[in-house]
């Protein structure tokens, strides 16, 4: 099966919070995390040495229970040893908790998630749509969002042919498109809004995310065009490409007098009228 690589996503099991990300098409979650949602121990790392101790069958099965994985953690990304829901079953037979059972049915839910999408991606696609929905963005706005998430998609996968070498490197030629589009890097245009960790494009206006899509689908037409290679080349095609959506954004707010970069957002309304009163 071929790997992917992807960020670290979280996941909720009763308000504990735990991580996991995809290897290998599945699935693949932090024990130390799951180990401390179902036991609430202050010491989960003591935890799984003392389980491994009481269970010697689990333990000569670790090393195929536990892969280290890149993970990201308050210091950066790390190996952090994970497993897959096969894994992580066999890691609760060893746990005495009352949470056991609603851990497995919840672990059963969020690991088939991927598979059938995986299977068929458009229920991914789909599953995205009805969030943006119950969220209360209008059609409009999720159609724009939904067609920016593909030519994004159509820029990383363009990027990974061309021997780019991964997610730091993917965010570096990001903000290089941002700063020649927008004048700010993705980190200064979320202080601009107001927002924290929250989803920069979840709060872009329909022209916002107009011109972040043109300026990554003329990034990855230029990359073709030119068989950018490596990470030097394709950060000059990022500074090109954003600087297409640039000149189209200047252009269109010198005729309407308007700045197409704007402070609104779609964060809860009390969270906007604290921001409002700053």
């Amino acid at each position: 099966m071929k790997t992917e690589n992807t960020t670290t996503k979280i996941a909720i099991f009763k308000g504990k919070k735990v991580r996991r990300t995809i290897h290998n098409n599945e699935w693949w979650f932090v024990i130390v995390d799951v180990v401390s949602a179902l036991t609430d121990s202050v010491q989960p790392e003591g935890y799984i040495k003392d389980m491994r101790r009481r269970d010697p069958e689990l333990s000569k099965g670790w090393v195929q229970i536990a892969t280290p994985l890149e993970i990201q953690t308050q210091g950066g990304r790390q190996k952090v040893n994970c497993a897959n829901t096969e894994g992580i079953f066999r890691i609760i037979q060893s746990i005495p908790s009352p949470k056991a059972e609603p851990f497995k049915r919840w672990l059963a839910r969020v690991g088939y998630e991927r598979v059938r999408e995986i299977e068929d991606p458009e229920l991914a696609t789909k599953r995205t749509r009805a969030l943006y929905k119950a969220k209360g963005y209008p059609d409009s706005w999720i159609e724009k969002r939904m067609r920016g998430i593909e030519i994004r998609e159509t820029l990383t996968d363009e990027w990974k042919k061309r021997k780019v070498g991964g997610d730091k490197e993917y965010a570096i030629l990001t903000a290089e498109i941002s700063i020649a589009t927008f004048g700010m890097t993705p980190s200064e245009y979320r202080k601009f809004k107001g927002l924290k960790r929250e989803n920069l494009r979840d709060h872009m206006n329909d022209l916002e995310l107009i011109f972040s899509m043109l300026g990554e689908a003329s990034t990855t037409e230029i990359a073709k065009n030119k068989d950018a290679q490596g990470f030097n080349q394709n950060r000059n095609t990022a500074k090109e490409g954003g600087a297409v959506a640039g000149n189209a954004r200047r252009d269109l707010e010198q005729k309407s007098g308007k700045k197409v970069s704007t402070k609104g957002n779609y964060l809860p309304s009390k969270e906007a009228q604290k921001l409002k009163a700053r």
